[in-house]
């Protein structure tokens, strides 16, 4: 048990204090939870500074220029200062300059994590339904329930012609059940891993802080 006035206590207390003025949005807006909200903005932007200096910057920037004597890596200031000439009338031209190149580099680069995540998800659509020696009927049923829901669900987004075909539109009113499903399993998911959240910090309060609880 962790005495109120020991730094340990201390902790815990403002932690309860904070986790208490957060929740307070559950009653109404208060000067209470904006207090709290931004007293929590200002520390996550203090500590994305310090990330970005301690994670990135400094092993991968400074320390290179400094121990291994790789002075070509502080031109990398050029176009992070372009940057800042966003708040200038007449260089602010820059700053698009190095947006332009940014936004550029990022586009080759998720185009590349999508093949390599998406490309590979397609051609394993391609499923064999028969296979000989599987088991009777020799149909791999795994493999047909795929099939139906990967058909079923294209043909729901198939809007460039008139769904006048009765399968056609009992297939894509398939794939809109399908879906509806696996957005509520997802949605579901979500709410679970909110109230995990919501449960963690209820432990905390009456465990760690009024020590109602023993764990």
């Amino acid at each position: 048990m962790e005495l109120p006035l020991s730094p340990q206590g201390i902790i815990i207390t403002l932690g309860a204090l904070a986790t208490l003025a957060l929740y307070s949005i559950l009653y109404r807006e208060n000067p209470v939870y904006r207090a709290a909200e931004h007293a929590f903005l200002g520390l996550a932007t203090g500590y994305g500074f310090y990330a970005v200096w301690a994670q990135l910057l400094y092993p991968q920037w400074y320390q290179p220029i400094k121990d291994e004597k790789l002075w070509p890596w502080a031109l990398a200031l050029v176009p992070g200062l372009m940057y800042y000439t966003i708040y200038s009338r007449r260089f602010n031209w820059m700053s698009r300059v190095v947006m332009m190149t940014m936004m550029g580099f990022y586009a080759g680069l998720t185009f590349r994590e999508w093949a390599g995540a998406y490309m590979p998800q397609i051609v394993n659509s391609f499923r064999p339904i028969v296979e000989p020696g599987f088991r009777a009927p020799f149909l791999n049923w795994n493999n047909v329930i795929f099939l139906i829901t990967l058909v079923s669900v294209m043909s729901y987004f198939f809007f460039s012609f008139e769904q006048r075909s009765k399968a056609v539109r009992g297939s894509a009113n398939l794939g809109r059940w399908l879906m509806m499903i696996a957005f509520g399993a997802m949605f579901g998911s979500t709410v679970m891993a909110r109230m995990s959240l919501f449960i963690g910090r209820l432990w905390f309060l009456f465990a760690d802080w009024l020590h109602l609880i023993r764990g």
